[in-house]
């Protein structure tokens, strides 16, 4: 077992990549993730010139993903790491230059956005780290366009173990915070396992 201090470390280097080891981390993160990534972008029912805006893009393979999937889209990637944005950067780095494609760095509430902006929003990996819920969801709501959903993929266990602490925030922050919002058609969908954590997403529209 690995020294408290030196764990602490390192779950903060996954919350915000820093520096070698935090590329090292992004990287490691795009291999791990790829099952959510690529069931993520299917409940997106992406459409001919959406604009996508992915919260907490990490090393941009979501980004990549979409890209390559889609012919008339344009994506925008934004995370809280320098570090992590540079590797973003530089995995979409054509797709930037002829401006298919941003990356920037900002935090998730206050997003550095004009309102209505996106199509789509989606977020893998970082409800855990949301410090007010409702804050983020009402940054989500503001730069969506009206018809616009969003997809939030998370792991609520892994194996036999349920992760009662991220089922509560769902149940008692995210659901009652994304109603006042009077966001709609509100549901959480099942996913598929991967590395024997169970995926989960709440997705959600903005009225017309």
């Amino acid at each position: 077992m690995l020294p408290k201090r030196l764990q602490t470390w390192i779950d903060s280097q996954y919350e915000n990549p820093r520096g070698v080891v935090g590329t090292y981390i992004g990287e490691k993160m795009v291999r791990q993730h790829r099952v959510e990534v690529d069931w993520t972008i299917e409940q997106l029912h992406i459409q001919p010139d959406n604009r996508v805006l992915d919260l907490g893009c990490g090393a941009g393979d979501a980004l990549a993903q979409m890209l390559r999937g889609y012919n008339h889209v344009h994506v925008t990637g934004l995370d809280r790491s320098p570090t992590i944005v540079r590797s973003a950067l530089r995995r979409n780095r054509v797709d930037v230059q002829t401006g298919r494609a941003e990356v920037v760095q900002g935090d998730l509430g206050t997003l550095p956005f004009p309102d209505a902006q996106f199509d789509r929003v989606f977020s893998i990996h970082t409800l855990y780290f949301w410090e007010d819920v409702p804050a983020v969801l009402a940054e989500i709501d503001r730069v969506l366009a009206p018809g616009g959903s969003f997809v939030i993929t998370y792991c609520d266990g892994k194996a036999d173990v349920t992760w009662d602490a991220i089922a509560s925030i769902v149940r008692e922050q995210f659901i009652p915070a994304a109603s006042a919002l009077n966001l709609t058609d509100l549901v959480e969908t099942r996913g598929p396992d991967s590395r024997d954590y169970h995926t989960v997403a709440v997705s959600g529209q903005k009225p017309i």
